[in-house]
């Protein structure tokens, strides 16, 4: 769930949960650079709640931007390493051809299952399931599937796996797993990522099975279901065989 305070309170709070953190790693002892990897990941992580992705940058680093100017124009070289490692653990290379962490609003898929509906027990999938948002929100629509995620991430995998303790979260590639079993896939990816699901769906999954996308339309198939949401974005669906755009 994202932090829904007015902006910038979010940002404040967590730069100072941060310095918390910092302060009582060092009161407990431990030595440099512990108390600034944990302050950091407080941070980082802290951000992923954050709706839009210039203030989840803003979230992250006004911690160590801080720690930086405080200490000089001249921060060490380990402190640089360390927070490129902490957004390696993260978000690690191979993924960063694929979307950013999008949340998934809780409500995005409320109204899906009177457009779409799931036999009992269907097979789900949430292609680059992050920290399980777009999970509970599928489990909110369809609480009878059998809900499975794929996360490239294994920090955001751990994770996903402690908030969806019901769903099959897994390690891995969403493009090297098979979408075969599944009678719909669930994407919040980007723009150009859509061809790519498109082909990988046509070639892989059944007849009669779905591709659902929160925001971004797949333009050269025509959608089955485009349900406009409240905050202003589209619920895009498409079952295979694809239509396409004439």
């Amino acid at each position: 769930m994202a932090l829904r305070l007015r902006w910038p309170l979010p940002a404040i709070l967590v730069w100072l949960a941060c310095w918390l953190v910092f302060a009582a790693a060092q009161r407990f002892g431990w030595s440099m650079p512990w108390p600034l990897a944990l302050a950091g990941a407080t941070g980082l992580l802290a951000s992923l709640l954050v709706a839009r992705w210039w203030r989840r940058l803003i979230v992250a680093t006004g911690f160590p931007l801080a720690v930086l100017a405080s200490a000089g124009a001249s921060p060490p070289a380990w402190a640089w390493l360390l927070m490129l490692v902490l957004v390696l653990v993260f978000y690690p290379l191979k993924a960063w051809r694929d979307a950013p962490l999008f949340p998934t609003p809780p409500a995005a898929l409320r109204a899906l299952p009177q457009h779409l509906a799931l036999a009992p027990r269907a097979a789900v999938l949430d292609a680059g399931c992050g920290l399980g948002h777009g999970l509970q929100a599928l489990r909110k629509a369809y609480p009878q599937a059998q809900l499975s995620g794929i996360e490239s991430s294994w920090a955001l995998r751990a994770w996903c796996g402690l908030r969806c303790p019901w769903a099959r979260v897994r390690h891995g590639d969403l493009w090297r797993v098979g979408w075969q079993p599944y009678a719909l896939v669930y994407l919040f990816q980007r723009p150009e990522s859509m061809p790519r699901a498109v082909a990988k769906a046509a070639a892989e999954m059944r007849p009669g099975a779905w591709l659902v996308s929160l925001e971004f339309e797949a333009t050269a198939l025509q959608p089955e279901v485009a349900l406009p949401l409240a905050d202003g974005r589209t619920l895009w669906a498409y079952r295979l065989p694809f239509r396409v755009r004439s």
